[in-house]
């Protein structure tokens, strides 16, 4: 049944034209947060921590634009299902691709550090459209035939994905084929996986793992997201190459892993709008008082092959 309705989704919203199925999606988010209110206490709390300076009237209009966003994702997402590649070159434009073509140079690969920004699934989803192989690290969707259908529609465009646990070598072949390996960095973790750096004034657990395969291959990492522009368009932005970590120690990978975290949270400053508030992101709190503060053990994800 769910197979059946996705690909109904698909076709309806494939059908419709651009502008239409935008303002579905917009309504799609207007009801996911005024109707259902799905995490918007957790998301009015994050923002007025965040950016205090913006009024309270102005921390509403940046909600409400963000749940249109997330509308207009998912219907995108459903037209990928349909829509000829042509789509893709008449509504995506780039800024800053010499950044890349910069770091191909060297042959070692390049490591992508993105977030969850306008479309940031499109952006995956599309690279390889624009001559750009990339493998993603990525989790399953909770629903299998949501996530079969995702995954089918990814991969028709030739994206490929590994799990994120235990594909640290299956990383590593990639970016000695001299691919792109994509990493989501604003997703809080667990305490056995993720350090602690600063996001917004606040201590948020995150993955060491980006700086950890940045200094082992010896790929530098290339901050790029996906921005929503007026009329269905999107601007994907390249920023200059962060070269790799000059070794492994815990000092180096968390100082690289807060120029990571910082890069994201300068993007989020500019597009407020654009990123998902509802995300809990600083979930996991920092260790009692008297913890040595050590990395830990790496997670399995993030070890050397």
């Amino acid at each position: 049944m769910w197979v059946a309705i996705l690909k109904g989704l698909s076709r309806v919203f494939g059908a419709l034209p651009l502008r239409a199925a935008l303002a579905v999606g917009r309504g799609l988010g207007w009801v996911y947060g005024s109707v259902l209110r799905y995490h918007r206490r957790d998301a009015v709390a994050a923002l007025a921590r965040s950016l205090p300076e913006k009024t309270p009237r102005e921390r509403r209009a940046i909600l409400d634009r963000m749940y249109r966003n997330l509308g207009m994702n998912l219907v995108e997402e459903f037209r990928l299902g349909r829509v000829g590649e042509d789509y893709l070159t008449d509504f995506v434009s780039w800024e800053g691709e010499e950044h890349a073509h910069e770091v191909f140079a060297a042959k070692k690969g390049l490591l992508v550090l993105s977030a969850h920004l306008g479309n940031w699934d499109l952006l995956c989803t599309i690279a390889p459209h624009f001559h750009y192989p990339t493998t993603v690290i990525t989790k399953n969707l909770r629903n299998s035939a949501l996530n079969a259908y995702w995954m089918e529609t990814r991969a028709r465009f030739g994206l490929k994905f590994v799990p994120a646990h235990n594909s640290y070598r299956q990383c590593l072949s990639a970016l000695r084929r001299n691919e792109i390996v994509a990493f989501i960095l604003d997703q809080n973790m667990i305490h056995t996986e993720g350090i602690f750096v600063d996001f917004f004034g606040k201590p948020a657990c995150t993955s060491p793992g980006l700086a950890y395969m940045s200094a082992q291959s010896g790929a530098a990492v290339v901050p790029a997201f996906m921005i929503r522009l007026a009329n269905g368009r999107h601007l994907v932005k390249a920023l200059p190459p962060i070269p790799p970590p000059p070794d492994r120690t815990p000092e180096t990978i968390r100082a690289y892993t807060q120029l990571y975290t910082q890069a994201i949270e300068n993007m989020i400053r500019a597009y407020p709008d654009q990123w998902i508030w509802i995300h809990r992101r600083w979930r996991t709190v920092p260790p009692a008082p008297g913890h040595d503060g050590s990395l830990g053990e790496c997670p399995a994800s993030q070890q050397s092959a």
